[in-house]
C-alpha cells in the first residue's frame, strides 16, 4: 500500500516546481515597466517637445514596452536638461536635442534624426513692420548684413558664425522674441517645425516669405553613458518604427501641414556647412533625411 504513495511524490514535486517556475516567469513577464524621465519643454512656443515625447513613446512601445516615460514636473531649458542627464543622480534619463561633437562625446546619442533633418531647415521670424526685410537677399553675402538672434546654448550659433553670419545670443528662450521686437536683432532663423507656433503666440512678429537656410544637422535622443541598455532599447524601437512606417506617419502627422505652409520651393535657398557634425553622422542613410525634392513633393 505504501509503494503507490511514494511513487507519486517525485511526480508531485516536479509538478509543483513547474508550477512555481511558471508563476515566476509570469511575474517577470508582467513586471511593471521602468519609468524614465523626459524634460518638459521650456520652449512652450514650439511643438518639438510634444513630438519628441510622442516619438520616444512610439520607440519604447516598438521595443517591447520595457520602459514608460514621464515628463519632468517643471519645464527645463535645453542646457539644464543636458546637465541633469549627465549628473550621476540627475532627474532626466533622455533628452531630444540638436547634436554636436561635444554632446556626442559627453552622452550616448541614438543616431537616428528625430525630425529627419527638418530642424536644419530654417526660415526667419521678423518684426511685423519688416516683412520685406529679406526680399532682396539672393545669397549668403546678402544675408551677412543682418544680425540673427539665437539661444546662447544652441549649436546653431557656431553653425551660423562659421559661415560669417552675425549672431546675438540670448540666455533665456523667451527673451529671443522681445529682443527681436525691440529691434536689437534683425531676424531670428527658426526651424520649419518650430516657427509657426512661435509666430502664432507672438502676433507682433511675422514669418519671412523669401529666404530659407539649410544646413545638415540632426536632433537625436541622448541618454547618459551610464545607461547603454536604455540607448539600445530606444535605437531598436526607432529602427522598428522606421521599418513599419509608423515613424514617418508620426512625423507627417505633426509636421506635414507646416512643411506645406513653408513653400520651400518658392524661396531663395542658402545652404550652409555644419562644422559640428561628427564622422558618425548617418548622412549615407538617405531614408533618414528629408531632401529638397521630398519637401517640394510633400503630400
Amino acid at each position: 500500500m505504501l509503494e503507490p504513495i511514494f511513487s507519486e511524490v517525485p511526480a508531485m514535486c516536479v509538478l509543483r516546481r513547474l508550477l512555481f517556475f511558471c508563476l515566476l516567469w509570469s511575474g517577470l513577464a508582467m513586471a511593471a515597466p521602468i519609468t524614465i524621465h523626459y524634460p518638459r519643454t521650456a520652449s512652450v512656443d514650439g511643438g518639438h517637445g510634444e513630438y519628441g515625447l510622442a516619438l520616444l513613446e512610439l520607440a519604447l512601445a516598438k521595443a517591447g514596452g520595457h520602459y514608460k516615460v514621464e515628463l519632468s514636473p517643471a519645464p527645463m531649458q535645453q542646457n539644464r536638461a543636458i546637465v541633469e542627464l549627465q549628473a550621476r543622480m540627475g532627474k532626466i534619463d533622455v533628452v531630444g536635442t540638436m547634436t554636436s561633437a561635444e554632446r556626442e562625446a559627453a552622452l550616448l546619442p541614438i543616431r537616428i534624426p528625430m525630425t529627419r533633418g527638418l530642424i536644419g531647415w530654417r526660415i526667419g521670424l521678423l518684426r511685423s513692420d519688416h516683412l520685406d526685410l529679406l526680399r532682396e537677399v539672393r545669397d549668403l553675402d546678402d544675408l551677412k548684413s543682418y544680425t540673427a538672434g539665437q539661444g546662447h546654448d544652441w549649436p546653431d550659433i557656431a553653425i551660423l558664425r562659421h559661415s560669417g553670419l552675425k549672431v546675438s545670443p540670448v540666455t533665456v528662450y523667451r527673451d529671443l522674441f522681445g529682443l527681436l521686437g525691440a529691434g536689437r536683432v534683425d531676424w531670428v532663423p527658426r526651424s520649419v517645425n518650430e516657427i509657426w507656433a512661435e509666430a502664432e503666440r507672438h502676433p507682433e512678429l511675422v514669418i519671412d516669405p523669401y529666404v530659407a537656410l539649410r544646413y545638415p544637422t540632426a536632433d537625436y535622443f541622448f541618454v547618459s553613458r551610464a545607461k547603454p541598455a536604455l540607448a539600445e532599447e530606444i535605437r531598436r524601437g526607432l529602427e522598428a518604427a522606421l521599418a513599419d512606417g509608423s515613424f514617418e506617419r508620426l512625423f507627417h502627422l505633426h509636421y506635414g501641414p507646416l512643411i506645406r505652409k513653408a513653400r520651400l520651393d518658392q524661396r531663395v535657398l542658402i545652404e550652409l556647412p555644419n562644422p559640428l557634425l561628427t564622422p558618425e553622422t548617418p548622412l549615407s542613410r538617405k531614408e533618414l533625411w528629408l531632401s529638397i525634392d521630398d519637401l517640394k513633393r510633400h503630400p
